[in-house]
């Protein structure tokens, strides 16, 4: 194959579950699953961590987040890693970006005075920004405003009306189906592609922020799906019986509130009742939908410019969701939902057909450093997936899935003190495998889920089976001894 365009595509927080795809009995998602149909279908793809910032980190660099350091939304990714976009110039490309990477800049490389240290939502290093989508939405309120759009209180843009009786509004957004920041962002890319020479590949990377909260969503999305359609939540029968299972699940349920995630709500997420979840997840599974809607637009665009049979594509999210399970929602921690991710990689004139192996958001850099033909210049965590496109499967492939939740930030000094915790020990580690999920914290007690006999994730065995937990413990430790740094360890100097 000659050098391929290549389009990277993020939406944000989108379940690995949520594909129909994969076997949802809910959520329709007939573009997604089209690409699916032509290319690899990867079942068991995994963040390496969360939130955003530390999630994307590994997802450009390769690396897990015990190498990348970047522990929360403004940590700082080190200058010297190098990341899918320098990669893409040293191949000849000219990396463009539309919407965001929420990569805080190294403050190492840069003045005090730099306004980029002001803010988590800096450009990851080799991008050339042709849309910006910042938090405050400006660009797209904008493109509103140009449209016609009363923006006469840009703040309450994703308000919508009370609903009688309810706690949580399906009422639609007063922005339409064609007005969404997905929409912005996919016309701003078939319209940049319209300007490209033929012949001259491109790697672009489309940041959709979709479906991340705020949960609301225009018609006919936000009543596609009824409250309560949809599979049953991996969760106890209460907040309160959940919160014993292990101290930071009583943290989490501390620290979530619903004005997070339904604008101009109030109250706590664990005071949520079962149907407001429900009515949640309906609105959830609507924007995903919505997203889907635009990807179904941008793959006919793509046909229409001649540009499909020379362009992989890589669809995949940078964490989950937890919308519901175990009465929590958003992202952290060490429950799967949080974790996994979909992925589907098409490679033009390859199917590989659907992968059950564990994958990880940081065999994307490889991958698509192969595809262009160049080297990293750090030695990545991940592989690369480009032998699963040929239905090959890789030797000595990985056999379980590891991510990693830092939560200094998340408790804050006075948090840190409350619990005796030094910053060092807010980790949680987690390894899981066909059998079983464990997880390790150096300040926390350990957490062990059989997967057999609980595949919700509900009781805690740590105490009960303390055989399985060492010897998970000892394959954790053996896992991060093989992933410490190799970038130079290989090599001696004398040796060329």
């Amino acid at each position: 194959m000659t050098r391929p365009n290549i389009l990277l595509i993020t939406a944000d927080q989108w379940r690995g579950d949520c594909l129909g795809a994969v076997g949802h009995p809910t959520v329709r998602t007939p573009h997604v699953d089209a690409l699916a149909a032509e290319g690899t279908l990867f079942t068991r793809h995994y963040a390496t961590c969360a939130p955003c910032s530390p999630a994307r980190a590994s997802l450009y660099t390769g690396l897990y987040q015990m190498n990348h350091r970047v522990v929360w939304n403004g940590t700082p990714l080190d200058h010297r890693f190098d990341n899918v976009a320098r990669a893409a110039r040293r191949a000849g490309y000219r990396p463009t970006l539309f919407g965001y990477t929420d990569t805080a800049p190294d403050p190492r490389v840069h003045h005090p005075n730099d306004p980029d240290l002001a803010s988590f939502e800096g450009v990851l290093p080799g991008f050339a920004q042709r849309q910006a989508l910042a938090e405050d939405d400006k660009p797209w309120l904008s493109w509103l405003a140009e449209r016609g759009f009363d923006l006469c209180d840009p703040a309450r843009i994703h308000h919508v009306a009370p609903e009688e009786g309810q706690a949580i509004s399906l009422n639609p957004t007063r922005y339409g189906p064609d007005e969404t920041q997905t929409a912005f962002l996919t016309g701003e890319f078939l319209r940049w592609l319209g300007e490209q020479e033929a012949g001259q590949p491109w790697f672009t990377h489309i940041s959709y922020l979709r479906p991340h909260p705020p949960f609301a969503v225009p018609e006919p999305y936000n009543r596609m799906y009824a409250p309560g359609e949809g599979p049953g939540y991996a969760r106890g029968q209460s907040p309160a019986a959940e919160a014993g299972m292990h101290p930071f699940v009583a943290a989490m349920q501390a620290f979530q509130t619903v004005d997070s995630f339904i604008p101009g709500a109030t109250g706590r997420v664990m005071d949520l009742s079962a149907e407001d979840f429900d009515r949640i997840r309906a609105l959830y599974f609507g924007m995903i939908s919505e997203v889907d809607a635009q990807l179904g637009r941008l793959w006919a665009g793509l046909r229409d410019q001649g540009q499909w049979e020379e362009t992989l594509i890589v669809f995949t999210s940078d964490h989950g969701e937890m919308m519901g399970d175990h009465w929590m929602l958003g992202k952290g921690g060490f429950f799967e939902a949080s974790y996994h991710i979909p992925l589907v990689l098409r490679v033009p004139g390859k199917g590989g057909g659907r992968v059950e192996a564990f994958t990880s958001a940081a065999d994307i850099m490889p991958t698509l450093l192969e595809a262009m033909g160049v080297d990293p210049l750090h030695h990545p965590d991940g592989r690369s997936l480009m032998p699963f496109t040929a239905g090959e499967a890789p030797a000595d492939w990985r056999d379980a899935a590891l991510w990693e939740f830092d939560f200094r930030s998340l408790l804050g000094a006075a948090g840190r003190a409350a619990y005796g915790l030094g910053s060092e020990q807010c980790v949680l580690v987690t390894l899981r495998d066909d059998t079983h999920a464990y997880t390790h914290s150096p300040g926390l007690p350990p957490a062990l889920f059989d997967l057999a006999d609980d595949p919700k994730t509900l009781i805690n065995v740590a105490g009960e089976k303390p055989e399985t937990r060492l010897a998970m413990a000892e394959r954790l430790l053996s896992l991060r001894a093989r992933h410490s740094d190799n970038t130079l360890a290989n090599r001696l100097v004398w040796e060329g």
